[in-house]
């Protein structure tokens, strides 16, 4: 049980760090190089219409709105964070939290960018991969760039939690 509940623990202070990483990355690459980030209340209006059957969209942002669709997107983007974090422990397990290395960070970040170019993007618009896109080569390396500083948020957040919880 208490291997559990630090897996648990662990997961969500990493997921949640590396998320936090990565809202910042968006709002440094918007400030300076005017690039805006993923408006995560579209994310929460793609879940809305699931609800209702609907997963693919032709321009997400074009689709009627949802109820709390911010805080639904919102909410998704952090859960989603701590998954990843979960998938990081469940590959190496607690002994990483306990001494976190870049590598499986990195591997575990960069390999997520799945995620959005096979789901997200095509369901909401974007086609495979930003294929759909204005500048579908622009909108991957930023995907692959995000997700790579998620990556390391993931191993920053892994020591932040060592020397809070195991100093």
């Amino acid at each position: 049980m208490a291997d559990a509940l630090d897996y648990l623990a662990s997961a969500v202070l990493i997921g949640a760090g590396a998320t936090i990483a990565m809202d910042i990355w968006g709002m440094v690459r918007t400030h300076l190089l005017g690039m805006p980030s993923l408006d995560y209340a579209l994310v929460g209006r793609w879940l809305g219409h699931l609800a209702s059957g609907r997963v693919r969209h032709d321009r997400i942002a074009a689709s009627p709105p949802v109820a709390g669709e911010r805080v639904i997107g919102w909410a998704a983007h952090y859960l989603i964070g701590i998954g990843f974090a979960g998938v990081l422990l469940a590959i190496f397990g607690l002994d990483w939290a306990r001494q976190p290395t870049i590598g499986p960070a990195l591997l575990v970040g960069i390999g997520s960018v799945v995620a959005p170019f096979l789901v997200m993007q095509p369901a909401m618009g974007a086609g495979i991969a930003a294929s759909r896109t204005p500048r579908p080569w622009a909108a991957r390396l930023q995907s692959l760039l995000t997700h790579a500083v998620f990556g390391v948020g993931l191993y920053a957040a892994g020591w932040i939690g060592r020397v809070v919880f195991d100093p």
